[in-house]
């Protein structure tokens, strides 16, 4: 997958490219540089007993990866299973880390989380 250009100037003066790929809950991929992903995983190896399952979904399926010169990275064939990704695959940045999604998926999750209307949790939040 190629890194879109306007964020591999900012992931090498960041990580020097060095990333890491995992799965997430909603069908994706988590994209975080490197040291974003050490800060995460500490947190979540440290999570207790219940948690063990999330455990092995987000650390057991965790890939170091690196930009090459083109400013692409290999995603494995499990995480590109994991994730459903196809030939049409968008890159969203989150802040602190990137979400990778099969098009059509993202599309359709969009579509889901907008028929679902906004959550209580949201109630108050507006532009």
């Amino acid at each position: 997958m190629t890194i879109p250009t306007r964020h591999r100037d900012a992931l090498q003066l960041q990580c020097e490219g060095r990333l890491t790929l995992t799965k997430h809950p909603h069908g994706c991929l988590l994209l975080l540089p490197r040291p974003v992903w050490e800060a995460k995983r500490e947190d979540i190896a440290a999570w207790p007993l219940p948690a063990k399952g999330w455990q092995r979904i987000f650390l057991g399926s965790a890939m170091d990866v690196e930009m090459d010169g083109a400013g692409r990275v290999l995603i494995s064939p499990e995480l590109r299973d994991a994730a459903k990704l196809a030939k049409d695959i968008t890159m969203m940045g989150m802040g602190s880390h990137f979400e990778i999604w099969d098009a059509p998926t993202l599309g359709q999750h969009e579509s889901d989380t907008i028929a679902a209307g906004m959550p209580p949790a949201l109630a108050n939040f507006s532009f």
